[in-house]
């Protein structure tokens, strides 16, 4: 990046980490939005430049989130099965929060406090990720190349993915051990949906298993 898109960069971590730790220490609906631009001795308006909203800059980890995941997707070998790329997908982003610099798994760490003791967030924060597994859907449509609108496999495919990927990642935010656990939960819960599917069962023209009793 150049030294402009350094410096914003700069401000919007800046931002973040301020508006998470206020949250942490006052509580989401008392922190305002003069207090987080105050926090890093910008102006309101200067917030509003990066952040719709104070909830917008709480689930900015979504925006991140969506990022990474489709441009791994994308990334995997076409023939590969449908299932097999969006796994491997969601490992990848799993394994890069396990390798980022230590203060972006504190933001990731931070985040998911913020989400869990906020019931309103929590509910915005999967209506935003319901949205990126419809994304996911209609690109494991085109790799399949089927039509979502008739066949229900991609969006199922999706569904029970993003589902395992939700089981891992139900462990205890406390301790010092946080993120290797979830890691380790995550590459469990995918392990564990390959082992429950019957190979080629993502594949247009597979018969039902009705169909082979």
């Amino acid at each position: 990046m150049g030294l402009r898109e350094r410096k914003k960069r700069q401000t919007r971590l800046a931002l973040v980490d301020a508006g998470f730790k206020l949250f942490l220490a006052r509580g989401y609906e008392a922190t305002t939005v003069d207090q987080i631009a105050a926090a890093v001795e910008v102006s309101p308006r200067t917030f509003f430049r990066y952040f719709g909203s104070k909830e917008d800059l709480a689930l900015d980890f979504t925006v991140e989130y969506d990022e990474r995941i489709m441009t791994a997707l994308a990334a995997r070998p076409q023939d590969e099965p449908p299932f097999t790329a969006l796994a491997h997908a969601f490992r990848e982003f799993i394994h890069g929060m396990e390798n980022d610099a230590a203060e972006d798994a504190e933001r990731f760490l931070r985040h998911r406090r913020v989400i869990d003791a906020n019931p309103a967030l929590f509910c915005t924060s999967f209506a935003r990720m319901a949205d990126i597994e419809k994304k996911l859907t209609v690109e494991i449509a085109r790799r399949q190349g089927t039509d979502p609108a008739t066949d229900p496999r991609p969006k199922l495919l999706v569904a029970f993915v993003t589902s395992a990927v939700r089981v891992g990642m139900e462990c205890s935010v406390d301790g010092d051990s946080y993120l290797d656990s979830l890691v380790a939960n995550v590459e469990n819960a995918l392990n564990l949906a390959e082992e429950a599917l019957r190979p080629g069962w993502d594949r247009p023209g597979t018969p039902s298993p009705e169909a082979l009793s």
